[in-house]
Formats: structure tokens, sequence, C-alpha cells
């Protein structure tokens, strides 16, 4: 079948099912070749191809409401709605989203990147169908992965507790981006070994019915025995126990077994669950293979042997230099423990976890849990690394502030992907962590200019005892400059002079750097001398630094890749405020107060004005022209 001339859904209620076989290699063929250009979420979209037709078969979107959690998954929702034709531009920018959007096409009735938020907004749609007495089902899916999350765990209480009418997918494929871990995934292990539980409850009620009715007293024993057969075939039945019908566990690459299990599911009142067991990558043997979570979401890979696409000697990835630096201090220092929140293939820990498999912890996607327990470890004298995407991060604020920061523990958190991230969009940059840290009391905040001054930064938060230190460090592969063998404690606050100049001052710290030393080198030829500054501690500052620079009165340009509002230049006008130089002229240079969406991160910062020639021009317009030197 043609995907390009898929225009909406409702074709699939004619195809047979050898028709719709035929579409499942179609779209699998589809996705392997499209996404070995582009790159993206393979493995999970591979997977759902079967529960996605059967979906979109048995319900009406948009009028029935699909959400897609995390919607990594979304791929094939997106070509069954008519978006086959600009496959060749996703996660490119301007192009087609990695997830769900809503300004893309009405069929994508909720926006994720974060893990489990669809049952809280299916209960809310449901909630607003009732109210305003209209006719729809609300169909959330979410994968046993995102269901450790606690935010799904409450919302299935409260959908439990309400009975309101709602059909939740539970897309089971062992594995969310690492293996799952925690006592929920052994339930689910247990679910789906009691695949005859529905047939014998069914079979038990058929033959309740034909025993003549002769009082209360056998209704209540009948009920009694359904109770007992349903203990007995799926320990604990956790669903049920919350007030979800559970119908499974389903083969999610069986059309008739998923079609049977989605109408009897249409028919039953109250909340239901349909467990559906899929593969992830099913379909493409290196996909399918994948046990360490290299397939969920890659870069362009070669088709025929599933090798990914890498620059050739590309110099080290952040997340390897800091995670294998923790790893060989942890060699010499017992206090280190690391944790992760379902992150030990992003975060690149799976060679600490294996050389310390009893000071490796993978929470789950449970951000807030991996926190707090981090700030419990450290009270007993541990030095927890916390590794943690900036943008998971955000999920982790309260306890950020109440258990670790108010308490002053020594807690080591990693923020990994700080700054722009490029393609997973704007669910994913990392530019609002220094703007919701750096008002904390007793957390020190700090990034690094390039890999060698990344590992001493981490030599520096393991040493550290006085409360918690945070190292952002971005994605992507370090700057290829030498390494120091041995490594060394960089004083909390200091700040190092890059490039001297007495016309102007440049204030940058990570990624920024290589751009304003260029841009200074370009305003040297034109006679202006600009200081260029690494100011890598951006909480504490360095104060002396600081007093010395606006002692000289000249103008101050902030660069960083992050929020302006309530980021470092922020913290360079609370100073210039608060310690009286308020003739001193401070501009500032960063993220817009806007998400920025998905793209090359070098045309994401254009598009922003954050370059060498914004720098060169914003400069310019702060030193008088008199000012300048032939």
């Amino acid at each position: 079948m043609d995907l390009l001339t898929i225009k909406e859904p409702s074709f699939l209620k004619k195809l047979s099912m050898e028709e719709l076989q035929s579409l499942s290699l179609d779209i699998r063929k589809f996705l392997v070749e499209k996404l070995s250009k582009t790159g993206g979420h393979i493995g999970p979209n591979l997977g759902v191809v079967e529960l996605t037709i059967a979906l979109h078969r048995c319900f009406k979107s948009p009028q029935d409401k699909i959400l897609w959690d995390v919607g990594h998954q979304s791929y094939v929702h997106k070509i069954l709605t008519g978006r086959a034709s600009q496959f060749d531009s996703l996660r490119q920018y301007k192009g087609l989203s990695g997830f769900p959007k809503l300004e893309e096409s009405e069929h994508d009735v909720w926006e994720t990147g974060h893990s489990s938020t669809s049952l809280s907004a299916a209960m809310g749609m449901a909630i607003a169908r009732d109210v305003k007495k209209e006719n729809s089902y609300i169909i959330p899916v979410i994968g046993d992965g995102a269901l450790t999350g606690g935010m799904a765990l409450e919302a299935l209480n409260h959908i439990g507790h309400e009975k309101k009418d709602m059909i939740v997918v539970l897309n089971d494929n062992e594995m969310s981006i690492a293996p799952n871990v925690g006592a929920l995934h052994s339930v689910l292990g247990r679910l789906r070994t009691a695949g005859k539980y529905n047939w014998v409850k069914d079979e038990l009620e058929v033959f309740l019915k034909k025993i003549p009715a002769v009082g209360g007293k056998l209704a209540q024993t009948a009920e009694r025995l359904k109770d007992s057969l349903k203990y007995l075939f799926v320990s604990g039945m956790f669903f049920e126990e919350l007030g979800f019908t559970y119908l499974g566990p389903i083969d999610g690459h069986n059309f008739e077994d998923l079609f049977e299990n989605i109408q009897y599911a249409k028919k039953t009142k109250g909340p239901v669950l349909l467990h559906v067991i899929t593969k992830k990558g099913k379909g493409y043997e290196p996909a399918e293979l994948d046990r360490k979570g290299t397939w969920h979401g890659t870069g362009p890979y070669k088709i025929e042997t599933g090798d990914i696409i890498k620059p050739i000697d590309a110099p080290p990835a952040w997340s390897s230099l800091i995670s294998e630096t923790v790893r060989r201090l942890a060699r010499e220092d017992q206090r280190i423990v690391a944790v992760t929140p379902a992150m030990p293939v992003g975060s690149k820990l799976l060679g600490f976890a294996e050389e310390f498999p009893d000071r490796m912890f993978d929470v789950g996607i449970a951000e807030q849990h991996a926190a707090t327990m981090a700030a419990g470890l450290a009270t007993q004298g541990m030095k927890p690394f916390l590794a943690i995407y900036s943008t998971f991060l955000q999920r982790a604020y309260d306890q950020v502030v109440h258990d670790i920061c108010r308490a002053n523990l020594n807690v080591f958190i990693g923020i990994d992907r700080a700054g722009l991230v490029g393609a997973d969009g704007e669910t994913h940059q990392g530019v609002f962590d220094i703007a919701f840290l750096r008002h904390l009391p007793n957390i020190v905040i700090m990034m690094p200019k390039d890999e060698n001054e990344g590992q001493h930064m981490v030599n520096t938060a393991v040493q550290y005892d006085d409360g918690p230190i945070a190292l952002r460090f971005p994605r992507g592969n370090g700057l290829g400059v030498p390494m120091d063998k041995e490594l060394k404690e960089i004083p909390i606050g200091s700040w190092e002079v890059l490039k001297e100049g007495k016309d102007g001052v440049i204030l940058t710290f990570g990624t920024t750097i290589p751009m304003a030393m260029a841009a200074a080198t370009e305003l040297e030829k034109q006679g202006v001398f600009i200081r260029v500054v690494n100011a890598r501690f951006i909480k504490p500052m360095d104060e002396g630094m600081l007093h010395s620079i606006m002692d000289e009165n000249i103008p101050i340009l902030t660069v960083e890749e992050a929020v302006v509002q309530g980021g470092f230049g922020s913290a360079v006008l609370e100073f210039a405020h608060d310690h009286g130089f308020h003739n001193t002229v401070i501009n500032r240079m960063g993220i817009p107060d806007r998400f920025i969406e998905h793209g090359n991160v070098n045309k994401l910062l254009e598009e922003i004005g954050l370059t060498k020639e914004n720098i060169i021009k914003t400069m310019s317009s702060l030193i008088p022209q008199k000012q300048k030197r032939a």
C-alpha cells in the first residue's frame, strides 16, 4: 500500500485481515527506511504497529481520544493520520515532530515527551466529556515503563475510585528505555503468565447462570468463588483491586486477539485495562534483539547491518566522560553510589553498574524518588551521584528544594543534556535548570568549558562536602582537548580569564565559550579588545572578579545557552544592583521567553540569535565609538 496516500484512518475499517497484515509489513518497511536517514525512536514504533492499526480501526479518531504516553511511539499513529509524506523531515528543523503535537493534527489530542502523564490527562478529558454530556471513548496508551511513574499510579487510583468510562491500554514490552525495574514490573510479569484467567472466569459465569436461582446465599457464594479464582490465577490482581476490569494478557501482534478484546472493552462500563504484550523493535532484527536499549532511539544507521552511523574519531560523549570519571573515583571512594531514574543507557552508567553492581541503582521512571533516595543516602555519609537529564530534573524540583537543599545534603547532581538538545525538541530542551536551581540556598552550580575541565569538576564535586553540588554538561561529544592524567579540585566559585581585553567583557560558560572566543577574535581585528571570562561557577559567582570588572566600568555581556529570565545574566544584574554598580552597562544573551522546538542545534541557535555574529553586533553597540581603538 502507498502510505503517502493515507489522509485519515477510517479506511482501516474496510480492510481484510490479509490487507491489514500487508499494511503492517509496509509500515515497518517504511519506518526502517525513513529512520535510517533521520534517526528516531525506531524500537518503540516497530513494536506498536498492529496495536495502533487496531485502535484506529476500532475507534473513531479524533472524536474518540487516543493519548500516547511519552509519545515516542506515535510514528505509526502519524502515518495513519496522514503524515507519512512528512517523514523525511522527522525531528529536523521545522519538520515533523518526534512526539504528538496539537498543532500538527487534530488526531494529536495530547502533547507528550515526558512519561506517565497520559492517565491524568485522560481523566481530565473523561470528566469534561461527562460534564458536557458527550459520547466518546477515551483511550490512553501507556507503557509498562511509564506505569512505574508515581503520577501514573496516582491517576490509576483516582480513575478506579471515580469509575469513569475509560479504556487504558497497557503496552507491555518489558522495556522502557532500559529493562524495567521494580515490584510493579514483577506484577506485570505474573500477569503475563495468567492468560487463562479470563477464560476460566467467563466459563465460571456461564456455569453459574445455568443454576436455578435459590436465593442470595448462592449468589454470594458464587461471587466469593469468582474472587477466589481471581486470586488463584492472577497473583494480586493489582488492577482489579484498583477498580479496573482487567483484560489480558493480549497478543499485541495478533489482530483477532486485539479486535476481540477491544470490542469487549467498549461494551464494559467503568474503567478497563487492556494488557497488551508487544515486542519492541518487532520486524527489524537488530532492534528486535536489542536488550540494552540501544534501539530505543538512534541516529541514522545502515539498514543492512544495523550499524549506527557515527562520526569517525569523534571525541568522547559528555555522558560517558562524566560517568567514567565517577567510576574512576569510585574505585578509591567507597562513599560513591550512582542513582538514575531509568537512564543507565543514556547517562552511560552501564560500565559503573558492571563494576559496582551493589552501588548502582536504577529506580525506574521515578525522578522524585531518585532525588529523595539520594538525599537519604547522603544522610548516612554516602556520596550519591544522581545522574539525571535536565528536562527530567524538572520533575523532581520539590525534592531538590525540600529534601536536598533545605537539609544541605551532600548530593552530587549530574545534570545531563543541559542546554539545547536538538531533535527531541521543546519537551526535552535542558534550558530551565539554572533558573529553577539558582535561587535555592546551599546549592553549587557549575559547567565546564571542555571535557578536561569536566573531569576536574567531577572530582571537585566528589570532594565537596559542604552541601549539594550540580554539574551541568551538554548533549553530544566533547571538543577533543588533551586530558590531564591527574585529577584536581577547582576552587568553588572561581572563574578564569580566557582572553584579555579592556574595552568590554563577555561572561559565559560551557557550550557558548567557543562562539564568545571567536567573536572576541573578530572584534580584535576591528580594534576592539574584549575580555572573555569562563564563568564556570554559575553559583556561587566569582564576586572578587565581578567587583574588579565593575570597578573598571566597562560594558558586560552575559551569554548562556539557557533561559535569560532568572538565569546567569540575571544573577550578574542582581550583583550589580546589590553592590551599587548602577552605571555599569550589562546586556544579556540567551534563550528567549518561549519554548524552542526541535531541529539541528546550530540552526536553533541561529534562529534565536545566539551566535558569534550577534555577539559581535551586541558588543559593538555597547562600546562607545570613541572607545574603540585603531
